[in-house]
């Protein structure tokens, strides 16, 4: 038995707080671009502690307040709503008793109100539609207390600062209201209230309105908010209708571009309806290029590793969004050493933040390069991109930012040449731990210490091995044999000495790391799941480490636990020692299918499927807790999660891929299925516009006892399917 610890404080600078849960607090989320807004049921804000709903826009929020009452008193919810595609949220109110001079003037139930609103550009636009279900006329007296506290994203998270901008004296208009900041970056940012017809009066911090409803009949009220900076300002929208039009029209161009799939099982389909309509709505249009931000409140912005694993998860479905994550991150790429932000040349960005605290550099995600796995990554789906597309032009247009993030590899990545790629901040303000498992206590001994020094993680060396040979691959299509002949020798040579290095025979399973100095850090983590994703593996080790990760100890029952609950610092409550991540189960799976583990992936589908029906709207969140399975209970929630999470929504995609065993062939071109499976509540999917190259096809998959049978439906251009029985 181990000595018990004594009580420590939390030493990670950027972790989110979580002053109150949010599991009994039932939100509604939208989002579109930059701007996104949190609601409670009611489509009310309110400033509690520190919740997280309001209106933000490039990591500031605009609108901290936001309380609908009538006559002071709160109406009756009956009902609330997100639309399917994510672009209207929709609340069904009624009136409470009100009563007048002592009297019941209005019993409840009498009037509805409606409430929809939407995000377009940076505005956040509702309607109210007030109707009277009564014979006799009607004054509702209708106000919204509005306010606006421009906190910084990292402040609502939880980081204090000392100082703050002023906030400017509120304006009240005949329309609206107008509230202001000046930040200590010396940027103002305002928000404009514009109502359609005119509040009744306006003050600093209401709109007030008198309903007159005649019997049976009913008032529309429209607000515009708008959240400007600088000199900016969104693009007019004359109505709420308009932006509802705008919205949805870019939404179906969206669809048109996305492999269909259409199951037998109506709940599988509400799951994957559901994670294509939060992709879209988390796929953000950048200067440079159309990208997945990671995930809402506390991630709506871009980062390096998330948008590479989300585009890796769907690139079979919408490889558009792959080009616009290597277009953006290409873009985004360090061409200096700036220790202050952890850039080295050619290194991809981990964090971009464009908030007043990111800007005087009181946090250094202004563009921040921490993460030692979003280079090697980088080039893994440039290979794969160019596998499925065969865009060559495409690629050479991409050859020197390919060239630098290997020249990273080669030269900053592995500091003191043992062949391994490791990490070790360059300042104190940097992430003490910088793989995806970046929590500062996420790397530790068998004993519970933490790993120290430059720390050379198991799934980065894999993520390596394949971005060498996909340049490599790359490499003889461009008509550079020499360098392909290079990159492939030191793929065969890493894949050697990592074999002898991270495997733990007791264990069964290779080693989560090796710290500075060098010593194996032998936990059963889920990170070595990740080097069979890359084929790093030895066969063998492979199918052990598979038993390792579907033992009791690491499967949940709803997916794989980030670390062993026989491991010293296994918390099922913890946020990576002993959750479990949709994205990170969904990987292993891919794994497993890799190796020829068709079985494995499939119980691994099942799993998260089964734990996707337990969550509003089938959708995922960031993580949840890895308790074990329980019979009629569903996954225990994590406090804080994102939901939605891009690489938790494009997890189902990556699961179904590994069950089927798709894959691509940019020679001939060719769509391939190895040896697919399909999980029994799965009797047929079939695939609508499923790509390769410049053509495409519409297949119908049908499972049988003992195996699955394709049949195409259509095809479209120069692209062929083949099935093979063998891995």
């Amino acid at each position: 038995m181990s000595e018990p610890r004594e009580l420590v404080f939390v030493d990670d600078q950027y972790y989110v707080h979580a002053t109150s849960s949010r599991v009994d607090a039932q939100k509604r989320v939208l989002k579109h671009d930059e701007i996104f807004a949190v609601f409670d049921r009611f489509g009310d804000i309110h400033p509690f502690g520190h919740g997280e709903h309001g209106v933000y826009f490039r990591d500031t929020r605009f609108l901290s307040r936001f309380e609908l009452t009538v006559a002071g008193r709160r109406p009756l919810l009956l009902n609330s709503n997100v639309s399917n595609e994510n672009a209207i949220f929709s609340v069904d109110l009624t009136n409470a008793d009100l009563e007048l001079d002592g009297r019941l003037a209005v019993p409840r139930g009498e009037v509805h109100i409606f409430r929809g609103k939407l995000l377009w550009d940076a505005s956040c636009c509702e309607l109210i539609r007030i109707t009277n279900f009564t014979h006799r006329p009607v004054v509702l007296p209708l106000s919204i207390v509005f306010a606006a506290d421009y906190a910084d994203i990292f402040e609502v998270r939880g980081l204090h600062r000392e100082r703050k901008g002023r906030h400017l004296p509120s304006r009240v208009l005949e329309h609206g209201a107008q509230l202001g900041y000046v930040g200590l970056d010396g940027v103002e940012r305002r928000t404009l209230l514009t109502c359609t017809p005119a509040p009744s009066s306006v003050t600093e911090d209401m709109l007030h309105f008198e309903v007159s409803l005649p019997p049976r009949g009913e008032v529309v009220v429209r607000i515009e908010i708008a959240c400007e900076i600088g000199s900016r300002s969104p693009r007019p929208v004359r109505t709420f209708e308009e932006a509802e039009r705008r919205t949805r029209a870019v939404q179906e161009a969206a669809a048109v571009e996305h492999c269909g799939i259409y199951t037998a099982n109506a709940q599988f389909n509400h799951w994957i309806r559901r994670s294509a309509a939060d992709l879209r709505m988390l796929a953000t249009q950048t200067d440079h290029g159309l990208y997945p931000y990671a995930g809402v409140p506390w991630y709506s912005t871009i980062f390096g590793r998330d948008g590479l694993f989300t585009a890796l998860q769907t690139l079979w479905v919408q490889p558009r969004l792959a080009r616009g994550v290597l277009d953006v991150l290409a873009a985004k790429q360090a061409t200096e050493t700036v220790p202050s932000r952890d850039s080295e040349p050619g290194k991809i960005v981990h964090e971009v933040r464009q908030g007043e605290m990111a800007a005087l550099d009181e946090v250094p995600f202004a563009c921040y390069y921490g993460t030692v796995d979003a280079t090697p990554l980088f080039l893994v789906l440039a290979g794969r991109y160019f596998e499925q597309t065969g865009d060559l032009d495409y690629m050479r247009s991409l050859w020197p930012n390919i060239l630098r993030a290997l020249a990273w590899i080669e030269e900053y990545g592995d500091k003191d040449g043992d062949g391994f790629i490791e990490y070790q901040r360059q300042t104190d303000r940097g992430l003490a731990n910088q793989g995806w498992k970046d929590s500062f206590d996420s790397v530790s001994h068998a004993d519970g210490t933490l790993a120290t020094g430059g720390i050379a993680l198991v799934e980065v060396q894999g993520y390596v091995y394949e971005a060498k040979l996909a340049v490599a691959k790359l490499a003889r299509a461009i008509g550079e044999p020499l360098r392909a002949a290079r990159l492939e020798e030191s793929a065969a040579r890493l894949k050697e000495r990592f074999n002898e290095r991270f495997w733990c025979e007791p264990l069964d399973t290779y080693a989560l790391a090796l710290d500075g100095e060098r010593r194996p850090c032998c936990v059963r983590a889920s990170n070595a799941g990740h080097v069979l994703f890359t084929g790093l593996a030895t066969p063998e080790r492979a199918r052990r480490t598979a038993s390792t990760l579907l033992a009791e100890h690491s499967f949940s029952g709803w997916g794989i636990r980030t670390l062993s609950r026989l491991e010293e610092r296994y918390n099922p409550m913890s946020y990576h020692n002993g959750s479990v991540w949709p994205h990170d189960t969904a990987v292993i799976a891919a794994g497993f299918a890799r190796y020829g583990m068709r079985t494995e992936a499939v119980r691994l589908l099942e799993a998260l499927f089964d734990a996707a029906r337990f969550f509003e709207d089938h959708r995922l969140p960031e993580l949840f807790c890895g308790f074990r399975r329980r019979a009629g209970q569903g996954p225990t929630l994590y406090p804080v999660a994102c939901m939605p999470q891009a690489w938790a929504s494009g997890a189902v995609f990556m699961l179904l891929q590994a069950c089927l065993g798709i894959s691509f062939s940019r020679e001939k071109p060719q769509i391939r299925f190895t040896k697919p499976m399909l999980p029994e509540f799965l009797q047929w999917v079939r695939l609508e516009n499923l790509r390769v190259g410049e053509g495409s096809v519409d297949l119908m998959l049908r499972r049988h006892p003992r195996d699955v049978s394709i049949n195409v439906l259509r095809s479209r251009g120069d692209v062929g399917v083949a099935v093979y029985l063998e891995s």
